[in-house]
């Protein structure tokens, strides 16, 4: 019998000090030390029956929510923390690493970000109605963007709402909704203003955020590689009717306020990434020591042990990325290059190395049971969103090197 069979998450987690972050500072220690301790209770086998059974981790998502962590950056006068994306990189990256990966970090990753637009352009009346119910972890929010016929060409997206008295009708569609089978909110993009009738497309675009009135929508679950915890969706709307209470800000300014929190975004799923690579090394480490083939240990052989020190460097370096791009968002910088490269170096790094686990592990890689083949198939959703690779790097030629726009 394979001496890392069983092995428990506690003992894994106590190798915790080889991956250090001595640039911490003392409030991200503090957010460290507390979500790894609420995170011990959920051992990778938890995930693993999650996964397997398609189970949304409730029992994560309330404790969370319990000890106030679900409104880390949020104002304190509707019981938030009013924290930095700093803290709430660390929270990620640690909820990730602890095993939980995207599914885990997934779970409540609306919640940090995704109602930036409410806190900036909302009114007083909609941050009272909106943001305690939703930091206190009572209702649960998904994000409607993407749509069908339009993937990442935001600006030509098709849903359409139309102002009707005291409220719009929405007709369309949105897809990769994540948890909309158990949401009871969505922050909703559609157009107000056809795409024709404005003088630039970035114009006529509507921020909503309204009930999931599931008599006035049809909601598909999409089956996928990974991250089976947390549901991905189609959503089908026709007149759908909306409150005109509901819309954010002026009319035809949600691009605007939508972009507001992108950077953030990129920042968090790349935080994402660096906690599932991590997950991945150190099960590879763990394992390589304790695996003895022709009388010694795999680890020893250099055409393990190499890889591993490699990736631990690609980690490192892509962590320094996005916990420089975090605390300058905190300070106000508004440029995306460093969020948007940090993400990227997170989401190859950790894709990296959770590939290198498999094959450290050689054929129990593939099991199940080692956990690090689920690691490595929910490592393929950061290098594809919120924004693919390739788009990234044409947002780093055109605006930091200054090339000509390439799309």
């Amino acid at each position: 019998m394979d001496k890392n069979r069983g092995r428990s998450f506690q003992t894994i987690a106590a190798r915790k000090a080889e991956f250090s972050q001595p640039d911490f500072t003392d409030s991200e220690r503090t957010v460290r030390e507390a979500i790894s301790k609420i995170c011990s209770k959920y051992p990778d086998e938890y995930w693993l029956e999650h996964d397997n059974n398609h189970k949304f981790p409730h029992d994560l998502y309330n404790d969370l929510a319990r000890d106030g962590w679900l409104g880390i950056c949020m104002p304190q006068e509707y019981g938030g923390s009013e924290l930095g994306i700093a803290e709430a990189t660390v929270m990620m990256q640690t909820i990730s690493e602890s095993g939980a990966g995207m599914a885990g970090a997934s779970s409540i990753h609306m919640n940090i970000f995704g109602l930036e637009p409410v806190v900036k352009f909302g009114s007083a009346e909609q941050k009272k109605r909106w943001l305690p119910p939703l930091i206190a972890g009572k209702e649960r929010a998904c994000f409607g963007v993407t749509e069908p016929n339009t993937g990442l060409d935001t600006l030509k997206l098709q849903s359409f709402a139309r102002r009707q008295g005291d409220h719009y009708l929405l007709n369309g569609s949105k897809i990769w909704i994540s948890t909309a089978q158990i949401a009871h909110k969505i922050l909703i993009l559609v157009r107000t203003t056809p795409l024709d009738q404005v003088k630039k497309p970035t114009q006529g675009l509507s921020l909503f955020y309204t009930d999931m009135d599931r008599a006035q929508m049809q909601v598909t679950e999409i089956p996928k590689l990974g991250r089976a915890a947390v549901d991905s969706n189609v959503l089908f709307f026709e007149n759908w009717k909306v409150p005109a209470e509901d819309l954010i800000g002026e009319e035809g300014n949600g691009f605007k306020m939508i972009m507001h929190g992108m950077n953030a975004e990129r920042v968090l799923v790349g935080a994402e990434a660096l906690g599932l690579g991590y997950a991945a090394l150190r099960r590879a480490a763990t394992y390589a020591q304790e695996r003895v083939v022709f009388g010694r240990p795999i680890g020893k052989n250099q055409s393990i042990q190499h890889p591993l020190a490699e990736s631990w460097m690609s980690l490192e370096a892509a962590r320094l990325t996005i916990y420089l791009a975090a605390r300058l968002y905190d300070q106000g910088y508004t440029s995306g290059e460093y969020a948007n490269a940090g993400k990227y170096l997170a989401a190859e790094a950790a894709f990296e190395a959770c590939q290198r686990a498999v094959l450290t592990h050689g054929g129990m890689g593939y099991a199940k049971e080692y956990h690090v083949e689920r690691y490595l198939r929910e490592a393929m959703l950061p290098r594809i969103a919120p924004v693919s690779r390739e788009m990234i790097k044409n947002y780093i030629g055109e605006k930091v090197l200054g090339l000509p726009k390439s799309y």
